[in-house]
Formats: C-alpha cells, structure tokens, sequence
C-alpha cells in the first residue's frame, strides 16, 4: 500500500515548515556569530515595541490564513491542473519564464501595497503599524502583521502571482519556499558574510532593515526579491557608511 501527498497539499504546508526551519538556522547562526548582527539593529533593539511570544503567536495566525487561502486557492485550479508534464526543454523554459514572471507579480503587489500601508495614514495607523512594532526586525517576525494586512499584502500578493503566471502547484512548492526564505532573511537582521542572496539580491537584509529604522520608513517599500519599483518612483534609499554591510549594497 503506497502513500502519496498531493503537490498541493505540499504546497500548503512546506512553506510554513521551511519558514520555522530557517528560522531556526539564522538564530544558531546568530547565536555563533554576533558579528554578522547590523549595527543599527544592535542599537535599535530596545525600541522593538512588542514582546516575542506576541510576535510568534501572530505569525503562526498569519500562517494559518495563508494555509486558508492556499487550499482555496488549489481547489479552484484544480481541474486546470490535472497530471503531469514530461520535463522537456521547452516546458522547463516555460516553467522558468513563469517563475520569473511571478516574481515580478509578486514584487509589484508588495510593493504598492506597502507603500499604500505607509501612505495612508488610517492604515499605517490602524494596520501597518503592528509590523513596525519592530523596529530592530529578527527573523521569524518577517510575518508578524496586521491580519488585514497578511491577507491584503502577503497572502493576496502570493495568490495573484500563482494565478498570474499559470505555474503548477509543483512549482508553487518552490516559488513559495523562495518566497518565504527570502522574508525571513529580509528580516533578520544580520548581514551574513557571501550569503547567495546578498549576492544576487540588491534586495537584502541590510536594505529592509533600513526600512525598519526610524529615519527609513518611507523608503525601500520593494520587496520582497527586486528595487526597481524604488528606483522608478524615488523611494531607494541606502546610508553610505563605513560598515561593511553598507559597502556591499
């Protein structure tokens, strides 16, 4: 008798399992090397406004609304989705094409949402606020949010990017675990020394965690993979200093 979990029950649940596991990798990595911690969340770290229990609680109500919405969502595209392709060059050409183009999606959603959060003053007020709570952000409260906000930000901006680019359920497993990996290093608070992402991302930690600082708040909406939506309306804004995460962005 054979066992076999579905790519969409997979899809639902990996990429909550992947964000608590390296969650816990940043914090032995933090725990071995105090170094790599950014300067400017070392001093920010008696501002954070909200206890971590608090924080953890909220995530893992974020998270059930993201499992929510998942499930919905696969259900309705299930008979879209149906079998699987032979793994030739074109439908691997294909599917690469829709991973980029739901990066884009996503990154254009985040970022006029947020921005929107920020600029409204009833909803930075009301919502957004909660996340700022966090002014010297770590790693597993990259979730933690205004339930309105989980919905309307993340867990939509997901949704739509899925939808948008036609992918599989398969491939969500991994747009999703991208996905979620890159919010928590976001968040971290550490500038971790040939990290893959700081090398490819101009999108990275030290970026959000200017974000976070009380002199960044309407800079750097973009997230959670590209700056160009920054760049193209004037919101990009990196410090120059001497700390080697600043020469590095």
């Amino acid at each position: 008798m054979s066992f076999e979990v579905s790519d969409e029950v997979l899809g639902i649940f990996i990429p909550i399992l992947v964000y608590w596991i390296y969650v816990g990798v940043l914090h032995f990595v933090e725990s071995k090397f105090p170094e790599f911690k950014i300067q400017a969340v070392k001093e920010s770290e008696d501002k954070n406004l909200v206890s971590q229990p608090t924080v953890i609680a909220g995530v893992l109500l974020q998270q059930f609304g993201q499992a929510t919405i998942a499930a919905l969502m696969f259900w309705l595209t299930s008979q879209t989705t149906k079998g699987h392709a032979v793994a030739t060059l074109m439908t691997m050409l294909r599917a690469g094409v829709q991973f980029f183009f739901a990066m884009l999606v996503l990154d254009t959603w985040q970022y006029f949402m947020h921005r929107c959060m920020h600029e409204n003053k009833v909803l930075y007020k009301y919502i957004h606020s909660r996340h700022h709570r966090l002014v010297a952000p770590y790693a597993y409260g990259a979730l933690y949010n205004h339930p309105i906000e989980g919905l309307l930000v993340d867990t939509m901006s997901g949704a739509v990017s899925f939808l948008a680019s036609g992918m599989s359920p398969r491939m969500s497993i991994f747009f999703f675990s991208l996905a979620t990996v890159k919010a928590v290093d976001d968040h971290c608070g550490m500038w971790i020394p040939w990290h893959p992402f700081h090398l490819v991302f101009r999108n990275n930690s030290h970026y959000h965690t200017v974000h976070h600082s009380l002199h960044g708040t309407k800079h750097n909406y973009s997230q959670p993979f590209f700056v160009f939506w920054d760049r193209i309306f004037g919101t990009y804004y990196v410090p120059r200093g001497d700390d080697e995460e600043e020469k590095n962005i």
